[in-house]
């Protein structure tokens, strides 16, 4: 949606790009990138019809919340902006005028948000498709393509049907295999129409940059791509979406989202030994239970009460995925991009459908963590930490380092999140939370929402005071799960630092 006057018709070089990119998101020359009205509901297999844009109303929120951290104990403040643009997708600065002008290409710029393309096919410098960027696999680092149209380093010489073999079956042009990194298992259920669109979009939406992308380079076996082929058709489905008739058009909506152009199931599934996705629907057992990936753990989003979304009401998860704030929870971590860049955008109706979808999954996984807010164990340990009779471990630290913002009672305030019951807290594994302690973080970047960070503690504790706070987390206040250990902490700070 961005274009310039003295834009030439094709930029070389991510430097060009990143000046754009800068100008665009100072809101010189932008649209509003808030999404596009559908007026009606969407057919599941179908984005919502192109409409004018509009640009949002809303006050826009300041950058990176908190004041300088002058101590470990230090709480960062929340930041409400003044006079700023609103923000818009950093894709925006690489739109040409053809996505307000063609329909068709509107409606793929909208499923390239949803798909959240810019997320993963970024510089380094953040340069949105031009690619790059490393994305760290069990197996090495797998650098993302050039997906602009440019016809020497992009996508530019690729037919329309070349396109849906990259995207459908993991296929480039020239036959050459894609990592599985790239969610194709899950665009393989987009419907026919949702992939011209896309490929309108990218083709004639899209500026041509130039920029030469690192090769992926993995050790042996792993770099034998021939493999690929077999691979795919042991564990790949490559099936389309089919409507549910005993399920509502939200249902589908919401499925046929989550399950394609979203690719949920990417993150939030559980990996098998080979490395697929156990499971691409509610069918299976596994599907959508919570996984690891570039250590972080994609949370549980059955219906589980204690680790999942038993506990949560489709209206707070609709809020929560569209601005990241919700039942007293807040995004962070991977999920923070994915809010920023993606979901904000969407339609409020998409989001809702996302929402109803996950809400109807049956409670699945194998977690032990358990909730019982009423307990006389909740009820002791408040009354431990308020008088400091009994010193359990982690206690003293939680104290002084976390009270201050998340509460003795756990139940956080003034934009904190809560720690009492949270099932983000309750998760099956704790590598978020042991993350999120060494290097701290930040709320999603949302138009007309605070933001709030979270201090790093990493050169303030140790390894064993990490597990000893992230284990009194876990266990108090009627939370049940379990601790991690003081040699997964060490591991994953020696993880960190190799990145």
């Amino acid at each position: 949606m961005w274009n310039h006057p003295m834009m030439p018709a094709r930029m070389r070089g991510v430097a060009a790009a990143r000046r754009i990119l800068a100008s665009a998101l100072l809101g010189i020359g932008a649209l509003s990138g808030s999404g596009l009205a559908t007026g009606s509901q969407a057919a599941p297999d179908a984005a919502p019809a192109a409409t004018p844009v509009r640009r949002p109303t809303t006050p826009p929120v300041a950058g990176a919340a908190a004041s300088a951290v002058t101590s470990a104990s230090a709480a960062p403040a929340v930041v409400q902006a003044a006079a700023q643009p609103a923000r818009v997708p950093a894709s925006a600065a690489l739109e040409t005028l053809a996505v307000q002008r063609d329909a068709q290409v509107a409606r793929g710029r909208y499923l390239a948000l949803a798909a959240d393309c810019a997320a993963c096919h970024k510089s380094d410098a953040n340069v949105p498709f031009v690619g790059g960027a490393p994305l760290n696999s069990p197996f090495g680092k797998i650098y993302a393509s050039n997906i602009t149209p440019d016809a020497e380093t992009g996508i530019g010489r690729y037919t329309r049907d070349d396109f849906e073999a990259a995207l459908r079956r993991g296929i480039a042009r020239g036959g050459k295999r894609l990592y599985p990194a790239m969610p194709y298992a899950s665009f393989a259920r987009m419907s026919d129409g949702d992939i011209d669109a896309l490929y309108a979009y990218f083709m004639k939406g899209v500026v041509p940059v130039q920029h030469v992308v690192p090769a992926t380079r993995l050790p042996f076996p792993f770099n034998q791509r021939w493999a690929l082929a077999l691979w795919d058709g042991i564990f790949v489905e490559h099936q389309r979406f089919v409507p549910d008739r005993s399920r509502d058009a939200l249902w589908n909506r919401g499925a046929y989202l989550v399950q394609g152009a979203g690719h949920c199931g990417a993150c939030h599934t559980p990996r098998g030994p080979a490395y697929e996705e156990r499971g691409y629907d509610e069918s299976s057992r596994r599907y959508l239970t919570g996984a690891v990936n570039d250590h972080w753990f994609a949370p549980n989003l059955t219906g589980r009460a204690a680790d999942g979304l038993g506990r949560w009401s489709e209206t707070e998860l609709t809020r929560f995925l569209a601005t990241g704030h919700g039942n007293g929870a807040i995004a962070f971590g991977a999920m923070g991009p994915v809010v920023t860049e993606s979901l904000q955008y969407l339609e409020q109706r998409d989001v809702q459908a996302i929402a109803h979808y996950l809400k109807s999954l049956a409670p699945r996984g194998g977690s032990t963590a358990r909730y019982a807010s009423a307990s006389s164990e909740a009820q002791r340990s408040a009354a431990w930490l308020q008088s400091g009779s009994v010193e359990l471990p982690g206690a003293g630290l939680y104290a002084n380092f976390c009270a201050r913002c998340h509460r003795i009672d756990g139940r956080g305030q003034d934009g904190y999140p809560a720690l009492a019951g949270s099932s983000l807290v309750l998760a099956d594994d704790a590598t978020s939370l042991v993350r999120l302690v060494l290097e701290g973080g930040h709320s999603p970047e949302v138009n007309g929402m605070p933001r709030v960070a979270m201090p790093a503690f990493g050169q303030h504790l140790n390894d064993e005071q990490i597990a000893q706070v992230v284990g009194f987390v876990r266990n108090s206040w009627g939370n049940r799960a379990v601790p991690p250990t003081t040699r997964a902490v060490t591991r994953l700070r020696a993880t960190l630092r190799k990145q």
